[in-house]
């Protein structure tokens, strides 16, 4: 991977760098004592090896666990918004863009992310973040519909799972229309755009509100074959982008917010003026004879989360697009890696809409 290209804020964890109580800690002492400080609202800081931090979060866990079932969906995302937050107080020191435990992980994003700090505090699991995203970025992670690896920037959202790609990278087989142009609201790592440029697309503009996906993206397409074929553009939903196509592409969030979303979880969970704004803007985008993809899943009503479809209401409400195309795939299982339930995957199915504007004949 090469140096950054784009002048562009890089969203990162927020660093810590102002003075703060802290107890120090090591194997050597009582979890128990650390546990009941971060509780209590107080910080906590790895004073000799990683895996410390590692068994302290394990014990944290464990001691959140005893009080709480995380049986449902719901039950499951409140556990984890309380463990979040208790476990971001612990910390550890970065200094020279390293972290100072031994027998910790080198993480390149600490040079990439703050190359103006010398010295500063990280949460724990903040750090975790950036070990894991270094991998995925240094290996790459296989897609199969491109038989090619992605190597996803820091903070920029990637499928884990693939039924939807393959649904739409079977609509893109028998798609007999222009290929002049597409637009893929919300690009992310651009699988979605790779797929179209696959299938013969001449040209792709991506749109993403992430400063993150549009920097890892500039640097993945530099002396690219593909960077004449992908115009990128930072901002929400369709930016400044004044082009009108007869392709967008959408593969929105598919759970309803239940509280502030921020960062990764934007791609993942939508607020209630997401769908209605997307669809107000599409229409101006898109030609007469157009078609808008959705790809989407029933996800967040088997789980429980809400009973509404935010595309069939717009189908039912909005009056400016009718379907034109349904199709589903069941979902495949949930990572035998995940410890949590989800038993509600059995019922999952992955959708992909093909709509056309409604007074289209």
């Amino acid at each position: 991977m090469g140096e950054l290209t784009i002048e562009m804020q890089i969203e990162r964890p927020e660093p810590i760098i102002s003075d703060v109580d802290i107890l120090k800690y090591t194997k050597r002492q009582d979890p128990q004592i650390a546990i009941e400080t971060l509780i209590e609202g107080n910080y906590v800081i790895i004073k000799d090896f990683y895996s410390t931090g590692l068994s302290l979060l394990s014990e944290l866990k464990k001691y959140l666990q005893n009080s709480n079932s995380k049986q449902s969906f719901k039950e499951q995302r409140d556990f984890r918004s309380v463990y979040r937050e208790i476990s971001h107080r612990l910390l550890l020191l970065v200094q020279d863009n390293k972290l100072v435990v031994r027998k910790a992980p080198m993480i390149g994003w600490l040079n990439k992310l703050y190359p103006e700090l010398n010295e500063f505090l990280l949460p724990f699991p903040q750090v975790q973040g950036l070990n894991s995203s270094w991998q995925w970025y240094e290996r790459g992670i296989s897609i199969p519909v491109l038989h090619k690896k992605i190597h996803p920037f820091f903070g920029t959202y990637f499928p884990t799972r693939f039924e939807h790609l393959k649904l739409f990278d079977n609509w893109l087989k028998q798609y007999r229309g222009s290929k002049e142009l597409g637009i893929d609201v919300g690009i992310g790592c651009g699988v979605l755009t790779f797929q179209m440029i696959k299938h013969g697309f001449k040209k792709v503009i991506g749109t993403d509100s992430n400063p993150n996906a549009i920097i890892g993206l500039t640097e993945d397409l530099t002396g690219n074959n593909l960077s004449s074929k992908i115009g990128l553009i930072h901002g929400d939903l369709f930016a400044n982008c004044d082009e009108k196509t007869e392709l967008i592409v959408f593969n929105p969030p598919w759970l309803p917010a239940s509280h502030n979303i921020e960062g990764l979880d934007k791609a993942i969970y939508y607020d209630s003026e997401l769908f209605p704004r997307f669809f107000t803007e599409a229409k101006n985008h898109l030609t007469d004879k157009g078609k808008l993809i959705l790809l989407f899943s029933n996800l967040a009503k088997i789980s429980g989360l809400t009973d509404k479809h935010p595309i069939k209401k717009e189908l039912a409400e909005g009056g400016r697009f009718k379907k034109e195309l349904f199709l589903e795939k069941k979902a495949g299982p949930a990572s035998k890696k995940t410890k949590r339930d989800q038993n509600w995957r059995n019922s999952e199915m992955v959708e992909l809409w093909v709509l056309k504007i409604a007074d289209t004949k």
